[in-house]
């Protein structure tokens, strides 16, 4: 896979003309603002219009303002077909490879950015109300937050754990889809939605009381946060996660989880441990 990964962008390396950049600069600017600022505020708006909250909007905008493979493809096919001249088409490489180079670093920027927005939002009482999904029911049953297993993400490998923990654990989950929190709630299930790696979403999980916590992604920045949120809330709680490579596995092992399983391992014994209860339970 990493091979082919290198010969793509080698390929379309080739098509690149390196002159465009001092020949036509205004052009190249041009594209660039229109990538990372357009694509950005279409989706910041799209994304409010949706009704989610503002820090989810910004780290989604964010994360679009760039445009990858996919335009490469469609560049070279209207190239070949003499959709495009030779000229629109250094343009738009250009546009694509310095809006990724550029994009980690709006990552980076991306934090001070929210907490501004947020605080701004917060003073104009404009996100000041909670959205229903966010906390956990009142008539949430208070035994079920007392020695639970917190399970942050409700993907494949989500739902397998969950499906294995759920006959002999109690459990709450916290999960970004608001679709998957509200299946969940309406199957009894106790599920917050948001982003797991905010402290009001671990509050509410209820994380001090929990024995555990198992994180199914391998998000390493927002691991380390996770990790350092919950020991401050529980010192004793234990940290398991599941990474899908050794890279991973030692980002997490660093960020400070007691146990890291990979990926596969942790959906073999999520099968196997649902199979034995259900056994038990036929």
């Amino acid at each position: 896979r990493d091979a082919f990964a290198v010969l793509f962008f080698v390929s379309v390396g080739m098509l690149f003309d390196p002159a465009i950049l001092w020949q036509e600069p205004l052009r190249v600017l041009l594209v660039v603002l229109a990538i990372m600022l357009g694509k950005t505020l279409a989706a910041f708006a799209l994304v409010r219009m949706l009704g989610y909250p503002l820090h989810s909007a910004l780290t989604v905008s964010i994360s679009l303002a760039q445009i990858g493979e996919f335009s490469f493809i469609l560049v070279g096919l209207g190239s070949s077909l003499g959709l495009l001249p030779a000229q629109a088409q250094s343009l738009i490489l250009a546009g694509a490879m310095l809006s990724i180079a550029f994009n980690p670093l709006l990552f980076a920027l991306a934090e001070p950015w929210r907490k501004r927005a947020l605080a701004r939002a917060a003073r104009g009482h404009t996100d000041t109300q909670p959205d229903p999904l966010s906390v956990l029911p009142d008539g949430t049953d208070p035994n079920r937050l007392q020695g639970h297993v917190v399970l942050l993400g409700y993907g494949d490998l989500g739902r397998a754990l969950h499906l294995a923990l759920a006959p002999k654990h109690a459990t709450v989950i916290a999960e970004i889809d608001r679709d998957h929190v509200e299946a969940l709630r309406a199957a009894g299930q106790a599920a917050v939605w948001g982003d797991a790696a905010e402290d009001a979403v671990l509050v509410q999980t209820h994380v001090a009381r929990a024995r555990a916590l198992v994180l199914t992604f391998g998000d390493p920045l927002k691991a380390a946060r996770i990790a350092e949120v919950a020991r401050m809330l529980n010192p004793g709680v234990q940290l398991l996660a599941c990474a899908d490579s050794a890279e991973a596995a030692r980002a997490l092992r660093e960020a400070g989880f007691d146990q890291v399983i990979e990926a596969r391992a942790c959906q073999v014994e999520a099968v196997r441990l649902a199979l034995q209860a259900q056994a038990r339970a036929d």
